[in-house]
């Protein structure tokens, strides 16, 4: 019997220190989520040299293409941030009217696997290409 009770102090002791870890990983998370804002968002970055790099870095709106080395940082060029895929996908849908109707098509028009590894004009067509 002691067993049992011991075992069952070790779970519950177990369960709170997890609880307060967790409630420790919420509360430091949301502080840091909420400081984090993606204010500077890094494009791309490329080497150029041993301890050269470019970058292309989105700030505020503007598009920057920065030289960066182990002493300095140069602007190399500005200019605007291109539009987000998301953001003009929506202003094109509705620039065209709003409703958009979108059509099914069929590649190569009869099958539904026409150009798919799956289809067997696809191997066909693929053995006569390697006759001489």
């Amino acid at each position: 019997m002691d067993t049992l009770f011991l075992a069952l102090r070790v779970v519950l002791s177990l369960a709170a220190v997890l609880g307060v870890i967790w409630y420790a990983q919420r509360k430091i998370g949301k502080g840091n989520r909420a400081k984090q804002g993606k204010a500077i968002t890094v494009v791309g970055r490329q080497g150029v040299g041993a301890k050269a790099s470019v970058a292309v870095v989105d700030v505020d709106g503007k598009r920057f293409l920065l030289g960066v080395t182990e002493h300095s940082v140069n602007i190399l060029h500005t200019s605007d941030a291109p539009e987000a895929p998301a953001e003009a996908f929506t202003r094109v849908l509705t620039e065209e009217g709003g409703d958009v109707a979108v059509e099914a098509v069929k590649p190569g028009g009869s099958s539904l696997l026409a150009g798919s590894i799956l289809s067997g004009d696809t191997w066909r067509r693929a053995f006569a290409s390697l006759k001489p």
